[in-house]
């Protein structure tokens, strides 16, 4: 049987990893959350008393972590001195490009096969075992990869060498943020304009200015009954989260000298809504503050 170290039990690897071991895998999980263990041994997982022992005898070690200092950290301090040298290793957090080609390049000079891979979809995918994955790593280990990877998989796409995972994820959660905003506008527009919201999303999901954001996550409760907005924007995918890729996605363009005014723009949005207190609401929530109905905190 398939042994696989699942390192990160949050709202994502929760699901992944119940996922992974209703594939047949034995699954043997760590995260410093008894509370998260706990759940997850009710899904069929085991749990180890450190990230170390998790790794031992695993065929593949999987991480969903945080941020970079996590996953550079994880690697160095638990991964690598005790994973077998044949594992795969793939890290399925959302980091800067740096960290993830820092972590491979180490991985690598141990004898490791490794990838970055980080996902898109939210919590319902990663439970439903729908979501997309951005795959960096070598040509000839991708095969694996994708195998590793398909209980948790709608789609497995490589984009590259060790990094551009990461960079892809970065890319696209940036277009998403910056999307999301000009829909909420739109909408609220729309609505001081006398507008029926109805009536506009019945209009623009069919013309020029379609876009995911507004037919499949639309920010207005009702036109589609799935999105977070119906249920008062909880679940989905957090507005901190959102913020935090979108400042990944700044320092990213920072660094290479890429114009992004937009990305830019959205980061700050994003940043007004955290730390007005909604920070845990999932990101269309931008609409309400672009409406006015939000009271956000200002201290």
């Amino acid at each position: 049987m398939t042994r696989v170290a699942f390192i990160g039990l949050g709202n994502m690897g929760s699901g992944m990893a119940a996922n992974q071991a209703k594939a047949g895998r034995e699954v043997v999980a760590f995260d410093l959350s008894a509370d998260a263990l706990s759940r997850a041994k009710e899904q069929g997982i085991n749990p180890a008393s450190s990230a170390g022992e998790a790794c031992k005898d695993a065929d593949m070690v999987i991480t969903m972590l945080p941020a970079g200092q996590h996953v550079r950290d994880l690697y160095m301090e638990a991964v690598l001195p005790n994973a077998p040298k044949d594992a795969l290793l793939i890290d399925c957090s959302t980091i800067d490009v740096d960290s993830a080609r820092t972590v491979a390049r180490d991985a690598s000079m141990q004898g490791f096969r490794a990838a970055d891979a980080p996902v898109s979809g939210g919590t319902a995918a990663a439970s439903g075992g729908t979501l997309t994955f951005m795959v960096g790593c070598r040509e000839q280990d991708f095969p694996e990869i994708e195998a590793a990877l398909k209980p948790m998989a709608k789609a497995i796409i490589r984009a590259g060498d060790s990094g551009t995972g990461q960079a892809a994820k970065i890319c696209n959660n940036m277009l998403l943020g910056i999307s999301m905003i000009a829909t909420s506008e739109a909408f609220a527009l729309a609505e001081s304009l006398g507008l029926d919201a109805q009536k506009f999303f019945d209009i623009s999901s069919q013309a020029s200015g379609q876009n995911w954001s507004m037919t499949s996550y639309c920010p207005w409760p009702g036109p589609v009954p799935a999105a977070p907005s119906n249920r008062d924007y909880e679940g989905g995918f957090a507005a901190a989260m959102m913020l935090k890729d979108l400042k990944l996605a700044q320092d990213a363009a920072d660094a290479s000298g890429a114009p992004t005014p937009l990305g830019g723009a959205a980061e700050a949005l994003y940043g007004e809504l955290v730390r007005g207190g909604y920070g845990g609401k999932d990101f269309s929530i931008i609409l309400q503050m672009l409406r006015g109905t939000l009271a956000l905190n200002r201290e």
